[in-house]
């Protein structure tokens, strides 16, 4: 690989350009697009140069389970995006929340977590870490005394998402990090649902950051990913030696369908946060929708705390039918354009039960008490027509309206 060109700090320019420019490193041949590297190892000039690369004297390439030149240039991107110091790819974003807290805890440690969390990071938190001696803790996410309750002289590091999956719950990122920090503790952001280009929880106090690229970084629906995003020393510390070792590593052919999407990424968020926008208000104002979620609406339960660390509402919104599991379904069934999936960011819009799917692991009581009933749907806003999505969650209603009316008969 020859250098980058010279030209100006890639830290001065504005998210669209980064993504289109950022972390790019050119072959010899200066293609325009960038190089795939299907490769699993690296030749070295002299035994020397081996020598010296194992043990960290020079850079450059040795294996491609902890580094790759295109796995690389995401991660410059991503880190240039997100403004960290440091980024790690991984094979999905599970392994990236996974990494990112079993790299800094050890048997006897402590963790507090929200309890609105992705099934699969309940999961971590609850049953996994506590295999390996490592208590934790789950607290209302909301509540900043339940984060100060919760806190013990061991604990090493906290963990939320905001907004949370799947009711949209916006968590104090700023109030948790200081209550983290002031207990010697560090904050774990899962930024999945904000993106990177709505919210920037690094900015915020967060220690570390971590995203299911699968989601709307690659947008299509076509590759899993994750990435962690933190300061050299964090990496360094929690998070390098582990991924080398242990091996959750990226494909250098997932990543690079990741830096192509990277390109499109502020377009693609911004239509689809201005459609789910529409959307909602179009549900909030349905016969049959009990209640509507959605960041950027005035009657968002943290609506304030919304507009002042998001830039945006986002590309989900959660709404309640009026009516039980069977009525639910069958409003669901009836979509032409939206699919049912329990993915999310596509450039297709999906529309998820979280009690039966994403969340069914949860005993009832907790899914009560996380506000997920028999009557929510998680809509993911695609790239489709707003219109022809309106009009297709306005008929999938009219249908319930239709069978209530024939059951009144």
């Amino acid at each position: 690989m020859v250098s980058p060109r010279k030209s100006r700090s890639p830290h001065s320019l504005r998210p669209a350009t980064q993504l289109v420019h950022g972390g790019t490193m050119r072959s010899q041949f200066e293609e325009t697009s960038e190089a795939l590297f299907l490769t699993q190892g690296y030749l070295y000039d002299t035994m020397e140069q081996a020598e010296a690369r194992f043990k960290g004297e020079e850079t450059g390439f040795i294996y491609s389970r902890f580094a790759n030149p295109t796995v690389a240039m995401f991660e410059r991107r991503m880190a240039l995006l997100e403004g960290a110091e440091a980024s790690r790819a991984t094979a999905s974003g599970m392994a990236a929340v996974t990494a990112a807290l079993m790299g800094q805890l050890r048997a006897g440690d402590h963790i507090v977590a929200a309890k609105a969390l992705f099934g699969s990071c309940l999961y971590v938190v609850e049953e996994l870490l506590p295999r390996f001696g490592v208590a934790s803790t789950l607290v209302d996410g909301a509540d900043l005394s339940a984060w100060r309750a919760a806190m013990r002289p061991n604990t090493k590091t906290t963990f939320l998402e905001s907004p949370t999956n799947p009711t949209l719950e916006v968590i104090d990122i700023a109030g948790v990090a200081e209550i983290a920090h002031a207990n010697g503790a560090t904050l774990v952001v899962d930024n999945v649902f904000a993106t990177p280009m709505l919210q920037k929880p690094l900015a915020l106090g967060a220690d570390c950051v971590v995203y299911s690229a699968t989601k709307h970084i690659d947008g299509q629906g076509r590759t899993l990913g994750g990435v962690i995003l933190a300061s050299e020393a964090f990496i360094n510390t929690h998070v390098h030696n582990l991924l080398r070792q242990t091996g959750p590593s990226l494909s250098p052919f997932n990543a690079w369908v990741m830096l192509k999407s990277l390109e499109t990424l502020p377009v693609r968020v911004e239509a689809q946060a201005r459609s789910a926008a529409r959307i909602a208000d179009y549900l909030a104002g349905h016969p049959h929708v009990t209640r509507v979620l959605y960041p950027g609406r005035a009657d968002h339960p943290q609506a304030a705390l919304a507009r002042r660390q998001m830039s945006g509402g986002g590309t989900l919104v959660a709404f309640e039918v009026d009516g039980d599991k069977p009525a639910t379904f069958a409003v669901a069934n009836a979509l032409s354009i939206i699919g049912i999936s329990n993915n999310l960011g596509d450039a297709k819009s999906l529309i998820t039960h979280p009690e039966t799917t994403t969340h069914q692991r949860l005993k009832p009581d907790q899914r009560a008490a996380l506000g997920i009933g028999p009557g929510l749907l998680r809509l993911s806003v695609g790239l489709e027509d707003v219109e022809d999505l309106i009009e297709d969650l306005g008929q999938a209603l009219d249908s319930l309206r239709a069978s209530k009316r024939r059951a009144a008969e």
